[in-house]
């Protein structure tokens, strides 16, 4: 049987096999830091880790290109760790297993770790190929980007040498991304003492899945459902019509990720059992009338479970619901100049409420900074009217387009003499680490792309493996052609 290390090409894909097999889930960055650094100075590079955990390999220049601009290849290490519910694997032990499924690599129940292990793979490949023409190579892979950009953030001034930055971290090949949207964190918190429920309730758990989830930046604009926006209509109702109590809730488990699926407790007379039962099959019908066009079969079930000890206060529960309820989700507005473009939005990322503590999480998105503050101080004024403590972490400024770029120039230029066609240019919704590194190193000419993935951040992360050969062809193209000092 044909395996991804048969796949054209073999550097990329072999190096990526080695990635699939070392666990790296954000928050978890001492085997693949260690694994890169290895990689590294195995082949005699000079090799380190800066003071917040980012691996830095330089490669020197090939003979003859030693007049040439230094270029940083920049990608991170870690992924997203997404599986479904029924999937047994832990990320930070078990391997991915990628399979071939026609002309797309993916795995079965968990994120393919495509993002952005193949642009990790494409800077090995390069790194242990002698025959490539080059100037001063520098490869930046940074830590927990998924989690917050850490290892962008974390940056010094004095640690990168290059002059132009190449981001291998773009999903669409074919495109050269010269801006992206900034973003915060908007987090809402709120303490509170539980109370005991009617000894005479019963329980049940309610719990939604079936949705297809995805990027929070990428594919906010696909319409596809949350799953803590889809539950709450429900709770909300069951609170109303069936005298339920909340116990506990929780959707949702990355910042970055559409939630695909939330679990809630609820107590209720028994008498009305049959109503909440017959409720819920009544939302389920709906939900996926509403997105029968967008998602696959969505399910919410209802089982009976033993008595919580303790379930939420009533004032505490109702204005958590509503809050939730009236949250912002999703595209705000576009870009006025290009509308195809999405400039404003928020993900409804992570809800939890249960044992005495409530908290969510939510990542706005603008390229426009005022639009992103008048966001973030909506979602602030509906959380604070609920009587949630609300913090803003990690503030970050857009990527400015700059449509002048040298590099911008020279790489159209390759692509079309390589590929017979114009490139797109494109500004990403999606946030990338290059606005961080860019204020950090503002005299920095850079680039995002890389190749075609699809549905990143979920169990249905796919890569395209035609778009993995014209990438990789396309970098090593550039290398070639980078400008002289």
């Amino acid at each position: 049987m044909k395996t991804i290390q048969d796949l054209a090409p073999q550097g990329v894909w072999k190096n990526f096999y080695s990635l699939t097999q070392i666990p790296r889930p954000s928050g978890y960055p001492g085997p693949i830091t260690e694994f890169l650094l290895n990689f590294g100075k195995k082949l005699g590079f000079e090799s380190f880790t800066d003071s917040i955990g980012n691996v830095i390999i330089r490669k020197p220049a090939s003979p003859g290109m030693e007049d040439r601009k230094g270029v940083i290849i920049q990608g991170h290490m870690d992924m997203v760790p997404q599986k479904n519910k029924e999937t047994k694997h832990d990320f930070k032990k078990d391997p991915i297993q990628p399979i071939i499924d026609g002309d797309w690599v993916k795995t079965k129940g968990t994120t393919l770790g495509a993002d952005n292990g193949l642009g990790v793979a494409a800077m090995m490949a390069i790194l242990e190929d002698d025959s490539l023409k080059h100037g001063p190579l520098e490869m930046l892979i940074t830590t927990d980007e998924e989690t917050g950009m850490v290892g962008a953030f974390g940056l010094k001034e004095d640690t990168l040498q290059g002059e132009i930055l190449l981001n291998l971290d773009s999903e669409d090949e074919g495109d050269l991304y010269i801006g992206c949207a900034g973003g915060t964190d908007v987090v809402a918190t709120i303490a509170y003492k539980e109370v005991a429920p009617d000894s005479e309730d019963v329980a049940y758990s309610i719990t939604l899945r079936g949705l297809k989830g995805g990027h929070s930046g990428m594919e906010i604009n696909t319409g596809r459902a949350n799953a803590n926006k889809l539950i709450v209509r429900f709770l909300r109702d069951a609170v109303l019509s069936c005298e339920a109590r909340l116990a506990d809730w929780e959707g949702g488990n990355m910042r970055n990720a559409i939630p695909r699926e939330a679990h809630a407790t609820l107590t209720i007379p028994k008498e009305n059992v049959q109503e909440l039962k017959d409720l819920a099959l009544e939302y389920e019908a709906t939900f996926n009338e509403e997105y029968g066009e967008i998602e696959n079969k969505i399910v919410l079930t209802v089982e009976e479970q033993e008595l919580p000890q303790a379930i939420i206060p009533q004032e505490i529960q109702d204005n958590f619901i509503q809050a939730v309820y009236a949250c912002q989700n999703g595209v705000k507005r576009m870009i006025p100049a290009i509308p195809d473009i999405v400039e404003t939005s928020s993900n409804l990322a992570i809800v939890t409420i249960g044992k005495g503590k409530a908290r969510i999480e939510i990542m706005a998105r603008s390229s426009s900074d005022s639009m992103k503050e008048y966001l973030i101080t909506s979602l602030e004024a509906c959380f604070a009217m609920a009587g949630m403590k609300v913090e803003f972490i990690g503030d970050y400024s857009g990527w400015q387009p700059h449509t002048d770029s040298p590099i911008l120039q020279a790489m159209k230029k390759v692509y079309e003499e390589k590929f017979g066609e114009t490139p797109n240019v494109q500004v990403i919704h999606a946030g990338l680490e290059c606005g961080i590194i860019g204020a950090i190193y503002p005299h920095l000419d850079m680039i995002s792309f890389g190749p075609t993935i699809r549905s990143p951040h979920s169990p249905d992360e796919r890569t395209y493996i035609p778009s993995v050969v014209k990438f990789y062809d396309f970098l090593i193209a550039t290398l070639a052609q980078t400008p002289k000092k």
